[in-house]
């Protein structure tokens, strides 16, 4: 059982739902990240502590899949590494994954990240990648993330701000729906400009501001593929009843969400199109 000497003491539940959800199409996106496209950041880091301890032990919070998870391996094979999400489903699929690609040092189970079920200081690097943008109360889980590393390991943390969205061509049927994606992320608890409060939000949580290295980074989708995949991840969410829900508790007509669908469907079909969105990054090592 894991030590809760410094747990949060909130009263708070255990977990919290993925407010985008696990429709097959998300899944199909977050399949698109590596750690080279999604956490080139943290790398250096991590083939320098793996070089002075083959043994490194690192925590990946909210896997999903588990692409950037079983891509860390590359970097740490002598390591161990086990990967959580609150999906038991989407567990089953990174172990799929891992097992896909002849990893062995990979180990997946079903935790929340807001009650993580590991002793103190368990594990030399932490990590976690657009999870804490959904969340409304990241505080709690960067403390619970921080109690579970070791002293002088690493948490590192990457999180969208979705207000730094910038797409060609400017429709305004894609106009249209970053501003609604907002106003839902908003609604559900999670806050859009969670990237660019990542230092604060880390100091908040007890690190010292001396021991954060603060870092942007991008992704862009263009070829054919990627736009695809990201685009098509958008198509499928505005026609599935989870968004005609929460749109319409904030005024939307299913007729606005088809515009917006189409919009995408567009975009896609557009060979000169492509899209960039901003991520704050953080390496906070532990006092």
């Amino acid at each position: 059982m894991a030590s809760t000497t410094d747990r949060d003491s909130s009263s708070k539940p255990s977990h919290q739902p993925y407010t985008i959800g696990y429709q097959k199409s998300h899944i199909q996106n977050h399949n698109w990240r590596t750690a080279e496209n999604s956490s080139a950041f943290l790398l250096p880091h991590l083939i320098s502590a793996s070089k002075s301890n083959p043994s490194l032990k690192l925590l990946d919070c909210g896997a999903g899949p588990g692409t950037i998870t079983a891509s860390f391996s590359k970097y740490m094979p002598s390591g161990q590494i086990i990967a959580t999400d609150l999906s038991e489903d989407v567990m089953t699929q990174a172990r799929a994954h891992a097992a896909s690609q002849g990893i062995k040092n990979i180990t997946c189970q079903a935790a929340s990240i807001y009650e993580l079920p590991f002793e103190n200081n368990a594990f030399d690097v932490v990590h976690a990648q657009q999870v804490l943008v959904h969340l409304d109360d990241p505080l709690r889980a960067i403390k619970e993330m921080l109690r579970v590393c070791r002293p002088d390991g690493i948490v590192a943390l990457r999180e969208s701000d979705m207000r730094m969205w910038c797409f060609y061509p400017e429709t305004p049927e894609l106009i249209a729906f970053h501003k609604l994606i907002q106003k839902v992320m908003q609604s559900s608890g999670g806050a859009p400009d969670t990237g660019v409060r990542l230092v604060s939000l880390t100091m908040e949580a007890g690190a010292k501001r001396e021991r954060i290295e603060a870092s942007m980074g991008t992704w862009c989708y263009s070829t054919p593929e990627e736009r695809r995949v990201w685009g098509g991840a958008f198509v499928s969410r505005l026609r599935g009843e989870d968004m005609k829900t929460k749109a319409g508790r904030l005024g939307y007509e299913e007729k606005d969400l088809e515009r917006m669908a189409k919009g995408w469907e567009k975009w896609i079909e557009t060979e000169d199109a492509n899209f960039g969105c901003l991520h704050g990054e953080v390496i906070v090592t532990k006092p």
